[in-house]
């Protein structure tokens, strides 16, 4: 994939092909001096401002009809500290490149999201998360930001650093400025093994609490239609490094996961009455494996088959609950589902508008085939996710606004109040920021 999904004639698109824009105009800063001189021009010409990344975004965040700011010259590391374990990149950076060049350092990240083709900042600014017991979202891993805010200047924060800007611009939503670099702690580089399963879905379910006591990284898929899941349990090792073979791991990645996964999936769109016949049939294709290898190796895989997304963070305590209605309400509809539901974790953290802020989550993502109608699906879903107190990830579809937000998230005031010392203008408005934060 390039530095972004993209159109013709000017037309900007996202990933999942859901979102579309036609900035007034571009730009490709490569350095900070560079985006700041185009956010003080963009500015004077009256014109919004948003960055983009590689897309990855169901919602429409990034979209502008302003000045629409393109990252790929603004890539990579600036400054590895070894004293202090920390590594500082730049915005534009895809994770992928981050990840290689700190494996060859010697280092790695605590936890990842499961792809890597999104920017750093991309990735952070919406809150991507993996799965964990004690770390999970890429954001939390965040020691110190570099922003180019609404008038042009630079401002670094960190805990000693304006911190209040910190507790906040980690997961920003672009709101707050254009972020130009990030520094993340590193640790030495360890290896992980995973172990994948088959499991009966009462099973998964009775001993969720046990699973995500016992394991470092727990997460599992279930097939909508079956009684089957498939779980992942993740925790660092001694090694020695047991990578998956290059035949398994094409079987497992291109054949099943990518290639496979398509035809079934055009076969459901064009005839929905296979779907369930189908989940049946990959909820048995997913065998059981162990391996050992890198910890990026082991948490991302390559999605190429796209499809839309809507995620919701629950209270980790109600998540066995979530589920139970989840599936209760597909068996009693006539809705056909041929994705997987992917449930992760995520402790609690200190980032004013982070899904996880100051509670213990979990994490349950609906997908959807590209090209499927995903509405009465995704409406019914959100139904229960909110229920339950449910906060969308800010970048896939919910139908939440500013309102609803003020409810949910203690500090969003506290976001609020910053954005107008930091926006007044609202520069870096658009109208997905406009419904979720309030004009």
């Amino acid at each position: 994939m390039g530095s972004t999904a993209s159109g013709k004639n000017g037309t900007w698109r996202n990933w999942g092909g859901n979102v579309s824009a036609r900035p007034a105009r571009e730009a490709a800063p490569a350095s900070v001096d560079e985006l700041a001189d185009a956010v003080r021009r963009a500015a004077e010409d009256g014109l919004r401002v948003k960055a983009v990344g590689t897309g990855h975004s169901f919602t429409s965040i990034a979209a502008t009809d302003g000045l629409l700011i393109r990252p790929h010259l603004l890539t990579g590391i600036r400054h590895i500290d070894r004293q202090n374990m920390t590594v500082t990149v730049e915005a534009g950076t895809p994770l992928r490149r981050l990840n290689v060049a700190l494996a060859r350092e010697g280092l790695s990240l605590a936890n990842m999201g499961d792809i890597m083709e999104q920017t750093v900042s991309g990735a952070v600014s919406t809150g991507t998360h993996g799965t964990g017991r004690d770390s999970a979202s890429i954001a939390a891993q965040i020691t110190a930001l570099e922003l180019v805010t609404a008038d042009g200047s630079v401002l670094t924060c960190s805990p000693g650093e304006n911190p209040e800007v910190f507790a906040a611009a980690r997961i920003g939503l672009g709101a707050l400025g254009v972020v130009s670099a990030i520094t993340f702690a590193v640790e030495p580089l360890f290896l992980l093994t995973a172990r994948e399963e088959p499991m009966p879905w009462r099973k998964v379910l009775a001993d969720f609490d046990e699973l995500w006591t016992e394991n470092e990284h727990f997460e599992f898929y279930w097939f909508p239609h079956t009684e089957r899941c498939h779980t992942k349990r993740n925790n660092r090792s001694a090694g020695p490094e047991q990578p998956v073979g290059r035949v398994g791991a094409w079987i497992e990645e291109e054949f099943l996961s990518n290639g496979v996964w398509q035809a079934a999936n055009l076969v459901g769109r064009a005839i929905p009455a296979t779907v369930p016949a189908i989940a049946k049939a990959a909820g048995r294709a997913w065998s059981a494996r162990t391996y050992t290898d890198i910890p990026y190796k082991v948490f991302t895989s390559t999605r190429r088959v796209r499809f839309v997304e809507m995620e919701y963070a629950v209270p980790r305590a109600a998540v066995t609950q979530v589920l139970r209605e989840l599936k209760t309400m597909i068996d009693r509809s006539d809705l056909r589902v041929s994705f997987p539901v992917e449930v992760r974790t995520a402790p609690a953290d200190d980032i004013t508008l982070s899904t996880a802020s100051g509670r213990d989550s979990a994490y349950v993502a609906v997908h959807m085939y590209r090209g499927t109608p995903h509405r009465a699906y995704f409406t019914a879903a959100e139904r229960i996710f909110t229920a339950h107190e449910g906060r969308p990830h800010w970048g896939k579809l919910h139908t939440r606004d500013a309102e609803h937000f003020a409810r949910l998230y203690p500090r969003f005031g506290e976001f609020t109040t910053l954005r107008d010392r930091l926006d007044p203008e609202r520069r870096f408005q658009n109208d997905y920021l406009r419904r979720v934060l309030g004009a």
